[in-house]
């Protein structure tokens, strides 16, 4: 990427632009960008849960356009504010957090934010909003609340949605979005990034900051990535996620599991890929070429301990890889992605990958040297309990050595180490304990 003294402040823009929902406004982010300083970005996250998926990669992406630009991120922690709970896209009240977890939850979360974002001092800074949020008095907290009134509270469309439906809001839920603005008061914020869901709190920072005397932030909004279901957002809790530190062969299975509806998206948020040439990559390559493409790309960039500026054409070719002809080129790349795709097409094949993980069996589980076949799945952590063992092998989704089992109460002999599959991609070796 371009470094801020070698682009104008019109390509600057142009370049930070694309990919956005919406920059509130345009204009003014075009003016700070004329002012040749260094800019300070913010970035707040409430940790409600430890890890990253490549929905929070969207954000994290283009804040680190602005790093190789030559500006200043600040990812502000949002300890404080994890105990009251965001509710924007929420249908009812977030149960809040302790102290104690959004801090614990905060320490993976930072090292996987660094997978993306620059670490240098001029480029990146760690803030936590318990600095400045726990030590607030009450008179501040009522200054804070007069700017705003009832009504405009609840033209907010989830509190709007869930007074008219008559779901409870709790007023502690009202002051989130003052919190968040504050934090920009507190760093003095030219610009802060956030989903679409956030528009509301971070308009909201605009009319704060007016308030203490400071210039407005530019709110600079991205598109949701919407999961693997197809329907929903990415999220854990939605299990429709993939994860940043998931292993290559893991990684690699779920991008090739992407909806095709959704294929040009996840191009165009999560690679440096133009449009013309996600066009041409789908039209000849086709929905399967293109998935191979994604795979491939980002399980090696997301391998790597940082991820390379840019995840572009040039990036792709430059590991041996032809841009269309991606079933000729197997053997090509590095070796991680390599081992990932060799991985994926022989479970596709209905094979058995030969790098299983390993359970050991107790043998005080066994009678007479024989285990009940529900019992050893569970014990296997392939299903969570003996019921949906019985369940899966009624519906016939259970394997033993490539084998479908029928049987829900065959006893299986563990003299020998089984492999056993749930479905068409989850293996475990199991046996005994010594």
């Amino acid at each position: 990427m371009a470094d801020s003294s070698k682009s104008t402040p019109e390509e600057a823009l142009a370049l930070l632009k694309r990919g956005a929902a919406e920059v509130i406004p345009e204009e003014e982010l075009l003016e700070k960008l004329k002012e040749g300083r260094p800019l300070t970005v913010k970035l707040g996250a409430d940790p409600t849960r430890p890890d990253l998926h490549l929905g929070h990669a969207v954000v994290l992406r283009k804040m680190r356009q602005f790093q190789e630009l030559g500006h200043k991120v600040v990812l502000i922690i949002g300890d404080f504010t994890g105990m009251i709970g965001d509710p924007s896209g929420r249908s009812k009240t977030r149960p809040p957090l302790s102290l104690e977890e959004t801090r614990e939850n905060a320490k993976s979360y930072v090292e996987q934010a660094g997978k993306i974002l620059r670490q240098e001092p001029h480029l990146f800074e760690l803030r936590y909003n318990s600095e400045w949020l726990e030590g607030l008095t009450f008179k501040e907290v009522v200054r804070l609340t007069s700017l705003m009134t009832v009504a405009q509270m609840l033209e907010r469309e989830d509190f709007k949605k869930r007074y008219e439906e008559g779901v409870p809001i709790s007023l502690h839920e009202f002051l989130y979005p003052f919190a968040q603005a504050y934090d920009s008061v507190a760093i003095r914020a030219d610009v802060e990034m956030g989903g679409t869901d956030q528009k509301f709190n971070l308009l909201v920072g605009r009319e704060v900051q007016r308030a203490y005397g400071q210039p407005p932030q530019v709110c600079f909004l991205m598109p949701l990535l919407v999961g693997l279901d197809g329907r929903e957002k990415m999220s854990k809790s939605l299990d429709n996620y993939i994860g940043l530190t998931e292993p290559p062969e893991v990684m690699f299975k779920k991008l090739m599991r992407v909806p095709d509806p959704l294929l040009k998206d996840y191009f165009l948020l999560l690679t440096d890929f133009t449009e013309e040439e996600v066009e041409t990559l789908l039209k000849e390559a086709g929905p399967v070429g293109a998935h191979r493409v994604l795979a491939r790309l980002l399980t090696y960039a997301y391998s790597l301990p940082q991820i390379p500026p840019r995840l572009d054409r040039a990036l792709y070719e430059s590991l041996g890889y032809a841009f269309t002809a991606w079933g000729r080129d197997k053997e090509a790349g590095p070796e991680v992605v390599r081992k990932a795709e060799e991985r994926y097409d022989e479970v596709a094949r209905g094979g058995i990958p030969e790098d299983l993980p390993t359970v050991r069996i107790p043998q005080a589980e066994l009678k007479e040297g024989r285990i009940w076949v529900a019992r050893l799945f569970t014990l296997a952590g392939l299903t969570p309990s003996n019921a949906e063992a019985r369940r899966l092998i009624a519906n016939r989704g259970l394997r033993m050595d490539g084998e479908v089992i029928t049987d829900p109460f065959l006893e299986v002999d563990l003299s020998r180490p089984r492999v056993l599959q749930r479905g068409r991609d989850r293996f475990v070796r199991v046996e005994l304990e010594p």
